[in-house]
């Protein structure tokens, strides 16, 4: 008799909409690991940005992604052995790994790291083609939006609380830009995936959109059960 399938949630959305703190609560809650796909992306743009490497040399970006030394521990980010948690959260490392997430070959050479994160008991993923691209066949998948307004102010308390400055103005500029980018790049564009479920948390607090997500699991998970 096979062994069942390792159960996968996706969760997808654009950035500051919530969805890596709703991830990491649901992972919890579930006991399962937890994929911050995004972090993969601002990893290889903290690697790329400390050996000055530049954006128009395609092979060595992708040469960057692929041998990326990296682990996570908890809420801590390690890029080798050094906790980089706080420095790849910074505006200017976002703002890069957004550029260099729009190149394909980059894309490819973070592909197979991004699924060897599907372990038993299960796997709660956020990004932005967790559910078009690296698992398509997750269980459930949840695209978590929120206004602009609303992610701005989110983003703009996370900077503070980390002792970082913050203007409200450039941050929903740049929300602006980065989501345009996200949406309008030809590798792996951020739209929500086939059957979807769409979830606005701009009214909402992370401990709702959590109840609703393992809401719709235990639905999915009932369902599955029902169908064998």
């Amino acid at each position: 008799m096979s062994n069942p399938p390792i159960p996968v949630i996706t969760i997808d959305g654009p950035t500051a909409s919530g969805k890596g703190t709703v991830a990491q609560r649901v992972a919890q809650h579930l006991g399962f690991h937890y994929l911050d796909s995004g972090a993969l992306y601002r990893l290889t743009a903290l690697s790329v940005m400390r050996r000055d490497i530049s954006l128009d040399d395609e092979h060595a970006l992708a040469k960057a992604a692929e041998h990326l030394h990296c682990h996570f521990n908890g809420a801590h980010i390690f890029l080798a052995n050094e906790d980089v948690s706080n420095d790849i959260r910074v505006e200017t490392v976002g703002n890069l790994a957004s550029k260099i997430a729009a190149i394909p070959t980059v894309r490819q050479a973070l592909y197979g790291l991004q699924l060897s994160f599907r372990q038993h008991p299960g796997l709660v993923a956020d990004g932005r083609d967790m559910g078009t691209v690296i698992f398509p066949h997750a269980g459930l998948k949840v695209f978590l939006t929120a206004s602009v307004e609303a992610r701005a102010l989110r983003r703009y308390k996370q900077l503070i609380d980390k002792g970082f400055s913050a203007n409200m103005e450039d941050l929903s500029k740049d929300l602006t830009e980065r989501d345009a980018r996200d949406s309008n790049r030809s590798s792996a564009p951020l739209k929500a995936a086939e059957a979807a479920y769409l979830l606005d948390t701009s009214a909402m607090t992370a401990d709702q959109a959590v109840a609703q997500v393992l809401e719709w699991y235990a639905a999915a998970k009932a369902l599955h059960a029902q169908s064998e």
